[in-house]
């Protein structure tokens, strides 16, 4: 059997992709800063002009990972609450239960974009992609809270996504992946106080 010879375009994408993968392994396992590009390049099983050429630098590769990260966790998000939630009140609690997916992953190391922020230098990429994240999580909530009639929507959302931080937190540092359960459970007596029955 013969192998498929690959195009230039699909070498490089192949490539870009095993880039991709081997940093988001290391830069999720053992941080953004502390992981050297030559470790990823290794990992990946390319040449370092590969990288400059599909990412430019490592501010390139990371800014990549993050978005990669944001992007996968807003497609679970919406799968999940569509799947699971029929009611826009249903899926303010639902984010948590959704959210807890993670937490029993056995590579679970909290939140991506918490992790890569704690070391980042201001202004830089990591901070970019961190407050895209966070646009993204607190219209997340705002909307729903909308969607669902709250008295305050603005209010419920960021209590809600103080609580969403606080259980991605307590499960990564305590090792804990009950933290859904609890969080749910407040978000739930905060949803059912904000909304009108």
């Amino acid at each position: 059997m013969s192998k498929k010879v690959l195009s230039p375009q699909e070498r490089s994408a192949a490539a870009r992709a095993r880039l991709l993968a081997a940093a988001d392994e290391l830069f999720y396992a053992e941080g953004v800063q502390s992981v050297g590009i030559d470790r990823v390049i290794e990992r990946a099983g390319v040449a370092k002009a590969t990288l400059y050429s599909a990412f430019g630098s490592k501010d390139g590769l990371v800014r990549a990972y993050l978005q990669a990260r944001h992007t996968a966790t807003v497609e679970r998000m919406t799968r999940e609450l569509e799947a699971r939630y029929d009611t826009p009140k249903e899926r303010l609690v639902g984010a948590f239960e959704v959210q807890g997916l993670s937490f029993t992953e056995p590579a679970f190391r909290g939140c991506a974009f918490i992790s890569a922020s704690a070391d980042a230098a201001p202004g830089g990429v990591v901070e970019q992609a961190a407050q895209d994240y966070r646009t993204w999580l607190r219209e997340l909530f705002f909307d729903l809270a909308q969607q669902a009639g709250a008295k305050d929507a603005k209010s419920l959302a960021h209590q809600l996504v103080i609580l969403y931080d606080g259980a991605g937190i307590s499960a990564w540092l305590d090792r804990d992946p009950g933290a859904e359960t609890a969080a749910r459970t407040v978000a739930a007596a905060l949803v059912d106080a904000a909304v009108p029955a």
